[in-house]
Protein backbone atom coordinates (compact mmCIF):
# COMPACT_ATOMS: atom_id res chain seq x y z
CA UNK A 1 0.00 0.00 0.00
CA UNK A 2 1.03 3.61 -0.89
CA UNK A 3 1.58 5.76 2.46
CA UNK A 4 -1.33 6.27 4.06
CA UNK A 5 -2.86 9.60 4.98
CA UNK A 6 -5.05 9.73 8.15
CA UNK A 7 -6.26 13.38 9.31
CA UNK A 8 -6.73 13.52 13.17
CA UNK A 9 -9.41 15.50 14.44
CA UNK A 10 -9.17 16.63 18.18
CA UNK A 11 -9.82 19.61 20.16
CA UNK A 12 -7.97 18.23 22.90
CA UNK A 13 -3.90 18.93 22.30
CA UNK A 14 -2.67 16.63 24.40
CA UNK A 15 -4.62 13.95 23.01
CA UNK A 16 -4.09 15.54 18.98
CA UNK A 17 0.06 15.65 20.00
CA UNK A 18 -0.49 11.78 20.90
CA UNK A 19 -2.12 10.46 18.30
CA UNK A 20 -0.06 12.46 15.77
CA UNK A 21 2.99 11.03 17.47
CA UNK A 22 1.92 7.16 17.67
CA UNK A 23 0.68 7.14 13.81
CA UNK A 24 3.51 8.66 12.55
CA UNK A 25 5.51 6.19 14.28
CA UNK A 26 3.54 3.49 12.73
CA UNK A 27 4.54 4.72 9.78
CA UNK A 28 1.02 6.98 8.59
CA UNK A 29 1.37 10.09 6.91
CA UNK A 30 -1.03 12.47 9.61
CA UNK A 31 -2.75 15.54 9.05
CA UNK A 32 -4.57 17.13 11.97
CA UNK A 33 -6.88 19.97 12.96
CA UNK A 34 -8.03 21.50 16.52
CA UNK A 35 -11.16 22.24 15.03
CA UNK A 36 -14.05 20.35 13.40
CA UNK A 37 -14.71 23.42 10.58
CA UNK A 38 -10.78 23.34 10.10
CA UNK A 39 -10.82 19.12 10.11
CA UNK A 40 -13.74 19.60 7.37
CA UNK A 41 -11.99 21.52 5.34
CA UNK A 42 -8.85 19.58 5.19
CA UNK A 43 -10.84 16.73 4.60
CA UNK A 44 -11.57 18.08 1.65
CA UNK A 45 -8.10 19.52 0.10
CA UNK A 46 -6.43 16.54 1.77
CA UNK A 47 -8.71 13.45 0.64
CA UNK A 48 -7.44 11.27 3.66
CA UNK A 49 -7.39 7.74 3.48
CA UNK A 50 -8.77 7.64 6.88
CA UNK A 51 -10.33 10.26 9.50
CA UNK A 52 -10.09 9.87 13.55
CA UNK A 53 -12.38 12.34 14.74
CA UNK A 54 -13.76 13.29 18.11
CA UNK A 55 -17.25 13.35 19.11
CA UNK A 56 -17.65 16.33 21.81
CA UNK A 57 -15.72 19.47 20.19
CA UNK A 58 -16.61 23.22 20.49
CA UNK A 59 -18.50 24.32 17.89
CA UNK A 60 -18.77 21.98 15.04
CA UNK A 61 -18.75 18.44 17.08
CA UNK A 62 -17.96 15.39 15.28
CA UNK A 63 -21.60 14.48 14.26
CA UNK A 64 -21.73 17.60 11.86
CA UNK A 65 -18.34 17.13 10.51
CA UNK A 66 -19.49 13.25 9.39
CA UNK A 67 -22.96 14.84 8.29
CA UNK A 68 -21.12 17.14 6.43
CA UNK A 69 -18.76 14.90 4.72
CA UNK A 70 -21.48 12.52 3.61
CA UNK A 71 -22.53 15.79 1.67
CA UNK A 72 -19.78 15.59 -0.38
CA UNK A 73 -19.17 13.03 -3.21
CA UNK A 74 -15.36 13.82 -2.92
CA UNK A 75 -15.45 12.94 0.85
CA UNK A 76 -18.04 10.87 1.90
CA UNK A 77 -16.98 7.13 1.29
CA UNK A 78 -13.64 7.87 3.69
CA UNK A 79 -13.51 5.81 6.14
CA UNK A 80 -14.41 7.71 9.84
CA UNK A 81 -13.78 6.52 13.35
CA UNK A 82 -15.56 8.26 15.57
CA UNK A 83 -13.52 8.96 18.90
CA UNK A 84 -15.20 9.53 22.31
CA UNK A 85 -15.28 9.86 26.08
CA UNK A 86 -18.71 8.64 26.13
CA UNK A 87 -19.83 5.01 26.44
CA UNK A 88 -23.82 5.84 26.93
CA UNK A 89 -25.26 3.85 24.28
CA UNK A 90 -27.20 6.06 22.50
CA UNK A 91 -23.96 8.25 21.59
CA UNK A 92 -23.06 4.44 19.87
CA UNK A 93 -26.58 4.01 18.04
CA UNK A 94 -26.40 7.77 17.13
CA UNK A 95 -22.77 7.51 15.07
CA UNK A 96 -23.64 4.08 13.55
CA UNK A 97 -27.02 5.34 12.52
CA UNK A 98 -25.35 8.01 10.78
CA UNK A 99 -23.02 5.67 8.90
CA UNK A 100 -19.60 5.37 10.91
CA UNK A 101 -17.31 3.01 10.38
CA UNK A 102 -16.15 2.40 14.21
CA UNK A 103 -15.37 3.67 17.62
CA UNK A 104 -12.33 4.39 19.78
CA UNK A 105 -12.94 5.20 23.28
CA UNK A 106 -10.80 7.48 25.39
CA UNK A 107 -8.63 6.84 26.63
CA UNK A 108 -7.92 4.18 24.17
CA UNK A 109 -5.20 1.55 24.60
CA UNK A 110 -2.61 1.70 21.17
CA UNK A 111 -3.32 -1.62 19.85
CA UNK A 112 -7.28 -1.01 20.21
CA UNK A 113 -6.58 2.29 18.23
CA UNK A 114 -4.04 0.89 15.44
CA UNK A 115 -6.45 -2.86 15.18
CA UNK A 116 -9.31 -0.11 14.52
CA UNK A 117 -7.40 1.96 11.67
CA UNK A 118 -5.76 -1.11 9.90
CA UNK A 119 -9.08 -3.25 10.39
CA UNK A 120 -10.22 -0.34 8.08
CA UNK A 121 -7.38 -0.24 5.87
CA UNK A 122 -7.05 -3.69 5.26
CA UNK A 123 -10.55 -4.30 3.52
CA UNK A 124 -10.39 -1.14 1.41
CA UNK A 125 -6.69 -2.95 0.33
CA UNK A 126 -8.05 -6.25 -0.12
CA UNK A 127 -10.99 -5.34 -2.13
CA UNK A 128 -8.59 -3.66 -4.37
CA UNK A 129 -6.37 -6.11 -4.92
CA UNK A 130 -8.80 -8.78 -5.88
CA UNK A 131 -11.09 -5.71 -7.08
CA UNK A 132 -13.12 -6.30 -10.26
CA UNK A 133 -14.04 -3.41 -11.80
CA UNK A 134 -16.66 -2.21 -13.83
CA UNK A 135 -15.77 -2.56 -17.64
CA UNK A 136 -17.12 1.05 -18.38
CA UNK A 137 -19.05 -0.30 -21.04
CA UNK A 138 -22.09 0.56 -19.55
CA UNK A 139 -23.55 3.61 -20.44
CA UNK A 140 -27.17 3.17 -19.61
CA UNK A 141 -28.72 6.04 -18.18
CA UNK A 142 -30.90 4.29 -16.08
CA UNK A 143 -31.39 0.82 -15.62
CA UNK A 144 -34.21 -1.78 -15.16
CA UNK A 145 -34.63 -4.27 -12.69
CA UNK A 146 -34.39 -6.89 -15.57
CA UNK A 147 -31.06 -5.42 -17.03
CA UNK A 148 -27.75 -7.21 -17.34
CA UNK A 149 -24.33 -5.43 -17.39
CA UNK A 150 -21.14 -6.90 -17.67
CA UNK A 151 -17.96 -6.68 -14.93
CA UNK A 152 -14.78 -7.53 -14.88
CA UNK A 153 -13.78 -10.58 -12.75
CA UNK A 154 -10.51 -11.19 -12.10
CA UNK A 155 -9.84 -10.44 -15.81
CA UNK A 156 -12.73 -12.25 -17.10
CA UNK A 157 -16.11 -10.58 -18.15
CA UNK A 158 -18.93 -11.58 -16.07
CA UNK A 159 -22.61 -10.80 -17.05
CA UNK A 160 -25.10 -9.75 -14.01
CA UNK A 161 -28.82 -8.86 -13.15
CA UNK A 162 -29.26 -5.92 -11.57
CA UNK A 163 -32.17 -7.29 -9.85
CA UNK A 164 -29.34 -10.00 -8.25
CA UNK A 165 -27.88 -7.07 -6.20
CA UNK A 166 -28.96 -7.69 -2.68
CA UNK A 167 -27.06 -4.96 -1.57
CA UNK A 168 -24.10 -1.68 -2.25
CA UNK A 169 -21.95 -1.06 0.03
CA UNK A 170 -19.46 2.32 -0.19
CA UNK A 171 -16.09 1.47 -0.21
CA UNK A 172 -13.28 4.27 -0.12
CA UNK A 173 -13.75 5.34 -3.67
CA UNK A 174 -15.18 2.07 -5.13
CA UNK A 175 -18.60 0.20 -4.05
CA UNK A 176 -18.97 -3.81 -3.91
CA UNK A 177 -22.10 -5.37 -5.46
CA UNK A 178 -23.31 -7.95 -2.81
CA UNK A 179 -24.77 -10.56 -5.29
CA UNK A 180 -27.69 -13.16 -3.85
CA UNK A 181 -24.97 -16.05 -4.63
CA UNK A 182 -23.12 -14.76 -2.14
CA UNK A 183 -20.51 -13.23 -5.13
CA UNK A 184 -19.19 -9.82 -4.21
CA UNK A 185 -17.73 -7.74 -7.20
CA UNK A 186 -15.64 -4.15 -6.45
CA UNK A 187 -17.32 -1.53 -8.75
CA UNK A 188 -15.51 1.75 -9.61
CA UNK A 189 -18.76 3.67 -8.71
CA UNK A 190 -19.51 6.07 -5.69
CA UNK A 191 -22.55 5.49 -4.07
CA UNK A 192 -24.32 8.31 -5.54
CA UNK A 193 -23.53 7.39 -9.24
CA UNK A 194 -25.20 4.30 -8.42
CA UNK A 195 -28.50 6.08 -6.60
CA UNK A 196 -29.22 7.81 -9.80
CA UNK A 197 -28.35 4.28 -12.11
CA UNK A 198 -30.78 2.17 -10.33
CA UNK A 199 -34.34 1.69 -10.10
CA UNK A 200 -36.23 4.11 -7.59
CA UNK A 201 -38.87 1.67 -6.67
CA UNK A 202 -36.48 -1.25 -6.47
CA UNK A 203 -33.42 0.33 -4.76
CA UNK A 204 -33.38 2.05 -1.14
CA UNK A 205 -30.51 4.15 -0.37
CA UNK A 206 -30.96 3.79 3.74
CA UNK A 207 -27.48 5.63 4.77
CA UNK A 208 -24.34 7.61 3.39
CA UNK A 209 -22.34 3.99 2.45
CA UNK A 210 -25.76 1.43 1.83
CA UNK A 211 -28.24 0.91 -1.17
CA UNK A 212 -30.50 -2.38 -0.52
CA UNK A 213 -32.30 -4.07 -3.02
CA UNK A 214 -36.19 -3.90 -1.61
CA UNK A 215 -36.97 -7.35 -2.92
CA UNK A 216 -34.68 -8.75 -0.11
CA UNK A 217 -36.13 -7.37 2.79
CA UNK A 218 -37.77 -9.68 5.11
CA UNK A 219 -38.68 -7.46 8.04
CA UNK A 220 -38.42 -3.79 9.33
CA UNK A 221 -38.59 -2.80 12.50
CA UNK A 222 -38.64 0.59 14.50
CA UNK A 223 -35.33 1.64 16.23
CA UNK A 224 -33.88 4.85 18.01
CA UNK A 225 -34.64 8.08 16.91
CA UNK A 226 -36.90 7.41 14.71
CA UNK A 227 -35.09 5.26 12.47
CA UNK A 228 -35.35 1.48 11.51
CA UNK A 229 -33.50 -1.91 11.54
CA UNK A 230 -33.86 -4.00 8.20
CA UNK A 231 -33.70 -7.69 7.94
CA UNK A 232 -32.27 -8.87 4.79
CA UNK A 233 -32.89 -12.40 3.89
CA UNK A 234 -29.99 -14.59 4.47
CA UNK A 235 -27.89 -11.78 6.68
CA UNK A 236 -27.88 -12.41 9.74
CA UNK A 237 -27.37 -8.70 11.79
CA UNK A 238 -29.75 -6.44 10.26
CA UNK A 239 -28.94 -2.87 8.81
CA UNK A 240 -29.35 0.79 10.56
CA UNK A 241 -31.12 3.29 8.30
CA UNK A 242 -30.01 6.76 9.16
CA UNK A 243 -32.18 9.49 10.52
CA UNK A 244 -31.67 11.09 7.00
CA UNK A 245 -32.87 8.10 4.46
CA UNK A 246 -35.63 6.91 7.10
CA UNK A 247 -38.23 8.76 5.48
CA UNK A 248 -37.57 7.71 1.93
CA UNK A 249 -38.05 4.30 3.49
CA UNK A 250 -41.43 5.01 5.21
CA UNK A 251 -42.72 6.41 2.07
CA UNK A 252 -41.66 3.59 0.06
CA UNK A 253 -43.34 1.22 3.25
CA UNK A 254 -46.99 3.49 2.05
CA UNK A 255 -46.91 3.08 -1.28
Amino acid sequence: MDEVKILVIEDEEDVLINLTTILTEEGFKVVSAKKGVVGLQLAKSEKPDLILCDIAMPGMDGYTVFNELAKEKCTQSIPFIFLTAKVEKEDMRKGMQLGADDYVFKPFKIDDLLIAIRTRLKRIELLKTEAVIDSGNNNKSKYDFDDKIFVQAKDKPQLITIGDIVYIKAESQYTLLNMNDKKSFLIRKSISEWENLLPEKKFLRIHRSLIINADYIIRIEKWFNSSFQIYIKDIAKPFTASKRFSALIRKNKMN
